[in-house]
């Protein structure tokens, strides 16, 4: 069936050989194009770092469990000094003990000294 007045060789959307709507879809289509290798470019950065961020996490999670053994061991050894104070306070050697607190405080501040100059 033939209507009038639209000729024979033009396809449905064509707009005869113009190119309108061809024009518009390319354009279109380089558009989606240009925002899809842009969205993946988002994409692949997005990635890197949260594989970056993993690794540190990762890093700082043993550092904190090097830190936590290193805080427990201190905490045992300060634990046991204290108690052997205590055992020098029940004595009556009030003299050794002032020594001993001397110098404790003396390399606690060369302690603090050394950190402090870093």
């Amino acid at each position: 069936m033939r209507r009038a007045g639209l000729g024979d060789g033009a396809a449905p959307g064509s707009y005869g050989n113009y190119g309108y709507a061809s024009s518009g879809y390319n354009a279109c289509e380089e558009e989606n194009d240009r925002l899809t290798e842009s969205l993946r470019s988002k994409v692949d950065a997005i990635k890197s770092l949260s594989i970056e961020i993993g690794h540190e996490v990762r890093n700082q999670n043993k550092l904190l469990s090097e830190m936590d053994s290193q805080f427990d061991s201190t905490t045992g050894f300060l634990g046991k000094t204290m108690g052997r104070l205590k055992i020098l306070s029940r004595g009556s050697q009030t003299k050794l003990l002032c020594y001993m607190m001397l110098f404790s405080l003396f390399v606690f501040f060369v302690i603090y000294w050394i950190i402090k100059l870093r």
